[in-house]
């Protein structure tokens, strides 16, 4: 069968004053078909280079790096990498189109989404603005936004994470494209978000003849969709086949390493332990404003974030809190910690009694906030990029005056770095010059240093690759074995929940809808939604 995209021995080199993070990357002689029809994964971890293998076929990186190479690029018979650059630019959105990771970052966000959409109707397929707003009406309702009429005239920023890649999808079929390039399209996605878009894609696909490139870290995913693959790693593929083969039987080490890296053991059941912090009635609102001030009364809608919560923590042990984005997850994180106003109690159990945080003051509640420490999604917005390493662990212990003087507290920093199995010759650098994997491990060192009772971890993994993700978890079970502390793991992704968590809690618009023993609600879940949140993760 004639290949659609047909790359052979791609070589690439990175000038080291080009921009890219000032470093030399290279692509070596990277081979690979896509047959049409077809949908073909290329897998591999950050930096591996699968991007820019993807931005190579458009031709997107020579106008923005200093970029030498050597290979050949064919598409449907025609050598991309001959043509001129205005010849390029009628093959980009017509005949191949790309659907970027992050849509906010894509989407412009001073015009409406059918302003963006009428665009590529409109040049490249020389559409009248009353045909192409047909087109796009009927666009947008084809991949699932409701309404679209209405939605038509919507800023990206007025839009879920969902409907944003959805109009995404849309920008890049307007042209019935015969090549759809699909970077990382569900990363930042609700599994069930996930499932949609994938689902929707494959659908288009099908109905299209499309041919797709699928990027991603995602093993489960490739299994599911993909029916070739491609492994790469360090700038060049190390095992391909058909993705039946790959799963069954890997060649290469490094594919071995990044199958076994898929979540996939249960936490074993635990005898009960005495409650560490018991929340009863928690409820949380905010009070939303909408309306032109001056013009008309505003409109005030009042969201309820948390809806009267109770649960406990046991001493020792992982709850695990799941559900989509806006289900109240961080928001009950945040009340269990005093940072937004609430309702409800909060009891602390200590050696001395049980203590109701939820009546501290601020001034009251500050000896106790070591003993409650959280872990956010995104280490490198959470990390300070003026202080090293060793100020932004260290911040703690000055806070809560821990430490005789400060060659104990460079100690302290130390230990704590080697907890968390990083060099302490690190103390001395700085947040950039460190892998995500690497920074949450700082990030987790700092809220370790001051021995908590209960670390809150706040999507920990979501934005790792799948090796990462494991290595930290890997490490989480130890620390939690070595010092005796109590989880609150919150995330949509079920099968990291069902590898670590002991007690499982389920949220939907802001409520517990099913909670209990993890193995026992994974086993037999009751609840509609818990059974629809399973059936998309493990299907």
């Amino acid at each position: 069968m004639t290949a659609l995209l047909s790359i052979q021995n791609l070589s690439l080199q990175f000038d080291a004053s080009s921009g890219m993070h000032g470093k030399q990357f290279s692509l070596s002689n990277v081979s690979f078909d896509i047959a049409q029809g077809e949908i073909h994964a290329l897998v591999g971890e950050s930096g591996s280079g699968k991007s820019v293998t993807a931005l190579s076929v458009l031709r997107l990186l020579e106008d923005v790096s200093n970029v030498s190479g050597s290979g050949r690029i064919t598409f449907n018979g025609k050598r991309i990498d001959a043509l001129s650059k205005k010849e390029v630019r009628t093959l980009r959105g017509n005949q191949i189109a790309m659907i970027f990771q992050e849509p906010m970052t894509s989407l412009n966000p001073v015009y409406t989404i059918g302003n963006q959409l009428l665009e590529p109707l409109m040049l490249h397929q020389k559409q009248s603005k009353a045909q192409a707003y047909a087109n796009a009406i009927s666009l947008l309702d084809r991949t699932g936004i409701k309404n679209p009429e209405s939605r038509f005239s919507s800023y990206p920023h007025q839009l879920s994470g969902g409907q944003r890649q959805r109009v995404m999808i849309a920008m890049a079929l307007a042209c019935r494209p015969k090549l759809l390039i699909a970077d990382e399209p569900t990363t930042a996605l609700d599994i069930t978000i996930q499932e949609q878009i994938l689902d929707l894609i494959q659908d288009i696909q099908q109905e299209y003849g499309m041919s797709v490139l699928l990027i991603t870290h995602d093993l489960t995913m490739v299994k599911q969709r993909a029916e070739t693959v491609s492994i790469m790693h360090q700038g060049k593929i190390i095992e391909q086949g058909t993705t039946l083969s790959i799963f069954k039987d890997p060649k290469q080490p490094y594919t071995v390493h990044l199958l076994n890296s898929i979540p996939s053991a249960t936490a074993k059941e635990r005898p009960a332990t005495p409650p560490l912090l018991e929340l009863k009635d928690i409820a949380c609102t905010f009070t939303m404003k909408s309306g032109w001030a001056g013009f008309m009364k505003p409109k005030v809608t009042v969201v309820k974030a948390v809806d009267h919560v109770d649960i406990s923590l046991e001493k020792k042990k992982t709850l695990g809190i799941v559900g989509e984005s806006g289900s109240g997850k961080s928001t009950l994180a945040m009340c269990l910690l005093g940072l937004y106003k609430f309702s409800g109690q909060v009891l602390y159990h200590t050696d001395n009694g049980i203590l109701d945080l939820a009546t501290f003051s601020n001034r009251r509640f500050r000896p106790y906030r070591k003993d409650l420490q959280i872990v956010f999604q995104d280490p490198f917005s959470s990390l300070s990029p003026r202080m090293s390493i060793e100020q932004i662990i260290g911040e703690g212990l000055g806070v809560h005056k821990i430490g005789e003087n400060r060659a104990e507290r460079r100690r302290m920093i130390y230990d704590a770095l080697t907890d968390v199995e990083l060099d302490p010759d690190a103390a001395d650098r700085f947040p950039h010059e460190f892998s995500g994997g690497q920074r949450q491990r700082i990030a987790i060192a700092r809220a370790l240093i001051l021995r908590p009772k209960l670390l809150i971890l706040d999507e920990p993994t979501s934005a790792l690759d799948m090796t990462i993700q494991h290595q930290i978890l890997d490490l989480l079970q130890k620390l939690q074995t070595r010092y005796g502390m109590t989880y609150v793991f919150i995330t949509h992704d079920l099968r990291t929940i069902r590898a670590i968590a002991d007690n499982i809690a389920v949220m939907q618009n802001g409520k517990i809808v099913e909670a209990g023993c993890a193995a026992t609600v994974f086993a037999k879940p009751q609840h509609a939604y818990t059974q629809a949140l399973f059936k998309a993760a493990f299907h």
